[in-house]
């Protein structure tokens, strides 16, 4: 790997021409909690608040005669590519699925300005990378992966040229997410194996433990998008050529609403906006555990690219894995009096944060559906013990993943 270590620094010298490096900072906060070094390598403090950036600029730096590039994305590399699009004077078409959120596609435009033109095509996004890769095609420009291309990964390395230039030296762990692999196969490719590493993947779209398993990439047969900028539903080619002896062991695959927890944490606590797959690497370390303690770690945050329109849904995730809120269906009699007896079973820190009937015309019973939060999750036994004994039926929804989504 000598020589992509060397094209690795390379890329890194010719980026400073365009953008500073990302901060290395250690964080007391985690650092007191592990009783580790902890370091953020912040690439949610990029141009693009994301890492996208390097692997677009490397890309387009290496063709200098392609004056047409394209890509299909919804979120960072979309931004990616449009800021240096912008920066090479070079024509960029973007597909977006049209479902992607406004937000994305503004700040897209505003990265781009003239020099791209974004194309809202498909529902999903395998729609929309069809439909780019055609238009590439006939259009005769360059199609710019995400992650599954030698020039992108060898930008992502840059990553890891810049840690080992602050830190001084290897760390003693590098904890990163996965999502094409790109960013892992950058750093992976020039740190070697130095360090100790672990790959961090959402739990709803682990395509490098699915290719692990099978010894070669696999396509998920289902994807949750929460963590989107993590959440791929198949690993890339080349990327997996260069991560498929990192090891089952040296994996983590993380719960959705765990993350949730994380990302209000560092918002909360350290005033640090993350997106979900940005929080991956911090929200491992509690899986870490004890075998960091007293050692130099470095967590990558990925991205900072968070819509805050989603806060009050990360927000109730995060309550939900907590045990601090819960919704279930109470069978209510359709009685005077019923509503105030079950009423009169909370308790004081129980709070109703929805009340609804779901089936008003029963002569006898009535089915509400009723959402609580608490500021002890061992108030719920109390309640549904009191609900026990007191004749009320229920049913505890909140994990039922089919029935909320129609209820909820």
């Amino acid at each position: 790997m000598t020589d992509f270590a060397q094209s690795a620094r390379d890329a890194t010298q010719a980026m400073r021409d365009v953008f500073p490096q990302t901060p290395l900072l250690r964080n007391a906060h985690l650092s007191d909690l592990y009783d580790a070094n902890i370091y953020l390598k912040r690439e949610d403090l990029s141009p693009v608040r994301s890492y996208k950036l390097r692997g677009a600029f490397n890309a387009m730096r290496k063709r200098p005669d392609a004056n047409l590039f394209v890509c299909a994305s919804a979120g960072n590399h979309a931004q990616g590519v449009a800021y240096m699009c912008r920066h090479f004077g070079k024509s960029g078409v973007i597909f977006m699925p049209v479902t992607t959120p406004q937000q994305k596609i503004q700040k897209t435009a505003m990265f781009g300005g003239d020099s791209i033109e974004i194309r809202l095509t498909g529902d999903y996004f395998d729609d929309t990378l069809a439909a780019a890769q055609a238009f590439c095609a006939e259009a005769g420009g360059h199609f710019l992966s995400p992650f599954d291309d030698e020039d992108v990964i060898e930008g992502q390395g840059s990553v890891g040229v810049e840690i080992l230039a602050q830190l001084g030296g290897m760390p003693d762990h590098i904890v990163l997410p996965v999502g094409g692999g790109g960013l892992s196969a950058g750093m992976l490719s020039y740190l070697g194996t130095g360090c100790q590493y672990t790959f961090v993947e959402p739990a709803g779209g682990a395509s490098l433990r699915a290719a692990l398993e099978a010894g070669r990439p696999v396509r998920l047969p289902h994807v949750d998008t929460f963590a989107d900028g993590a959440a791929v539903g198949q690993i890339g080619q080349r990327t997996f050529a260069r991560l498929k002896g990192v090891g089952l062991a040296n994996t983590l695959t993380i719960r959705e609403d765990r993350l949730c927890t994380t990302i209000l944490e560092m918002l909360n606590v350290e005033g640090i906006v993350l997106e979900p797959a940005g929080a991956l690497s911090v929200d491992a370390l509690q899986d870490l555990g004890q075998s960091i303690r007293g050692r130099t770690v470095v967590c990558v945050t990925t991205g900072g690219n968070f819509d805050f329109e989603r806060l009050p849904e990360v927000k109730e995730r995060a309550q939900k894995y907590l045990g601090l809120k819960k919704y279930f269906i109470l069978r209510l009699p359709q009685r005077p009096g019923a509503l105030k007896d079950f009423l009169n079973l909370l308790g004081p820190d129980d709070d109703i944060s929805r009340f609804e009937y779901l089936k008003k015309s029963a002569r006898n019973y009535g089915s509400v559906l009723i959402g609580i939060e608490t500021r002890d999750a061992a108030n719920f036994g109390l309640l549904f013990s009191k609900l026990e004994e007191s004749g009320f039926t229920y049913q505890d929804i909140t994990h039922d993943d089919l029935l909320s989504q129609f209820v909820i």
